[in-house]
């Protein structure tokens, strides 16, 4: 079994990088997920697309193949270079992988460290990737211990402590750069995850929000859920609008800006735009008073008690370690356990295959059957009693995959049975 993540974050690309990249509708998902599928070197796939990050976590066959196929996938969707690709890739193999995802998961690797938005955009991508039968068991086994971890990360550190996302630090931002924010109208271009963050951050300060969206009534219930006094609006105003509010925070699922140049006018007052998108919402804009924000500028604020941060993320790192061990030796476990019943089962039935042959043909009385199975039980159980221990105590090494897939071949014990063994909680409640 081989885990394979091809990463594309804010640490190896820059935004115009990422936007290209940027798998953040469906269909675009799709067009890359089917065919890697069909890659006799993948097994199972899960896309998750950010405004920070493109991950593509895999089960994999043979990981230089697989690393292959995912590069030129991404190159021929995203018109970048598969050289460029290559080599601002950051590609993790094994336990490494297994400590990348469980990292992410936990928002160690975030731009706002210990930021709890990616584990719900890690489960959102699983969910996806379940429910349209990209992935299975070798994931779902993954995610059910990144979110373990990410859960233990939050309850046993202060990670999560000051801006806890992208939309947070942003409104961080326009307070260091207005001062008080309370009293002031903002608009918020987006009812999604980061658009219903940032209304709740701002009205935290006391702003009055104006929510924009392209679906009047979705947006409607959106601002009913966070606040009643949300003003809401059609994106079709959003040209009177941008014109007339000091603040902008812009977080659609667009791939093409929403705001343009055309749209924009010169006015007397200062505004504050804040593009939390990527693909990013504002166009390229050169005008006087308009002081522009992307994703890659809210570094200013997440470097602000950077060093309680690290204080943190070093608790937190060390719980991503041990739940990483804890994974591999549970792997161990649930391949060895059925393994070890399996091979009891077929010489147990091998065993009473042969006595009832031998009782057929007169060479044992009938009545002697049931001592001789026993006899027969035993004598297997201690044949079979120091291989058991020495499998088990194999169990957390390096050595005990190749042993184990030894004992599989030469036995032709099929994956299934070790497979069986395993149940995800959060895997299995998709089904409800």
């Amino acid at each position: 079994m081989q885990y394979l993540v091809i990463s594309f974050s804010h640490k190896n690309t820059d935004i115009v990088t990422r936007e290209k990249l940027a798998l953040s509708d469906e269909g675009r998902r799709e067009e890359v997920a089917t065919p890697l599928l069909q890659n006799s070197s993948i097994n199972e796939v899960i896309i998750l697309s950010t405004c920070n990050r493109i991950e593509i976590i895999l089960s994999v066959k043979d990981p230089f193949s697989a690393t292959e196929a995912v590069l030129k996938k991404l190159s021929e969707v995203s018109g970048i270079h598969y050289e460029e690709l290559e080599g601002r890739a950051d590609i993790y193999e094994d336990n490494g992988a297994i400590h990348h995802v469980f990292s992410v998961a936990s928002g160690l690797d975030s731009l706002v460290v210990g930021e709890t938005q990616i584990t719900g955009q890690i489960k959102d991508a699983y969910k996806e990737a379940y429910e349209k039968g990209w992935c299975g068991q070798k994931l779902g086994r993954v995610m059910h211990y990144a979110f373990k971890c990410s859960k233990e990360v939050r309850s046993s550190t202060d990670i999560t402590r000051s801006p806890v996302s992208v939309a947070s630090a942003a409104v961080n931002m326009a307070k260091e750069k207005l001062g008080n924010l309370g009293g002031m109208s903002a608009l918020v271009v987006g009812a999604g995850e980061m658009g219903r963050l940032a209304a709740k951050h701002l009205i935290s300060h006391g702003c009055n929000v104006i929510l924009v969206g392209r679906d009047l009534e979705k947006t409607k219930t959106v601002a009913q859920e966070i606040d009643p006094d949300i003003r809401v609006e059609h994106v079709s105003n959003l040209q009177k609008l941008i014109n007339s509010y000091r603040l902008l925070f812009s977080a659609t699922s667009s791939k093409n800006p929403v705001i343009t140049k055309d749209m924009v006018k010169e006015q007397s007052f200062d505004r504050y735009w804040f593009d939390m998108a990527v693909p990013r919402d504002i166009e390229e804009i050169y005008v006087a008073r308009v002081h522009y924000f992307a994703v890659d500028d809210l570094k200013e604020i997440v470097n602000k008690n950077m060093a309680f941060r690290e204080e943190q993320a070093r608790n937190a790192y060390k719980i991503v370690g041990h739940f990483v061990n804890e994974f591999f030796r549970w792997l161990q476990t649930l391949e060895i356990d059925p393994i070890i019943k399996e091979i009891r089962k077929r010489a147990k039935e091998s065993a009473i295959s042969e006595l009832q042959k031998a009782i057929k043909k007169g060479y044992i009385p009938k009545e002697y059957e049931k001592s001789i199975e026993k006899l027969l039980h035993n004598a297997f159980n201690r044949f079979l009693h120091d291989p058991t221990k020495q499998l088990k105590a194999i169990a957390d090494e390096p050595r005990a995959d190749t042993i184990v897939e030894a004992i599989k071949f030469f036995f032709e014990i099929e994956e299934e049975v070790g497979l069986n063994r395993y149940k995800c909680e959060y895997y299995m409640n998709l089904r409800s």
